[in-house]
């Protein structure tokens, strides 16, 4: 049976993929893929918060609260951005 963790890791890969791909189409709205870029920059900075978590507290990521939650905040920013960019591209449709 696979680990969570190597699943984790090689879910990057076709995520990765789709970045590439998407990253070169002229439809997408530019403030979104910041948004899905930065769903990238959240995984970063989660796996060092959850490695430190296990080495100084000897728990979970999502047991330690403060880190949990600045780890988090990556992921709202992102979600934020992707909102923000696909409602404007609706937006921008509709007044056509």
């Amino acid at each position: 049976m696979i680990s969570k963790e190597t699943l984790f890791a090689l879910s990057l890969f076709p995520y990765l993929g789709f970045l590439w791909f998407i990253s070169r189409s002229p439809q997408i709205p530019r403030l979104g893929l910041y948004g899905f870029y930065g769903t990238l920059v959240f995984v970063t900075v989660t796996i060092p918060a959850g490695i430190y978590a296990k080495v100084a507290y000897g728990e979970a990521l999502a047991n330690i609260d403060w880190l949990h939650g600045g780890a988090e905040v990556f992921l709202t920013l992102s979600n934020i951005l992707l909102v923000l960019g696909f409602s404007k591209a609706v937006q921008e449709l509709r007044n056509r």
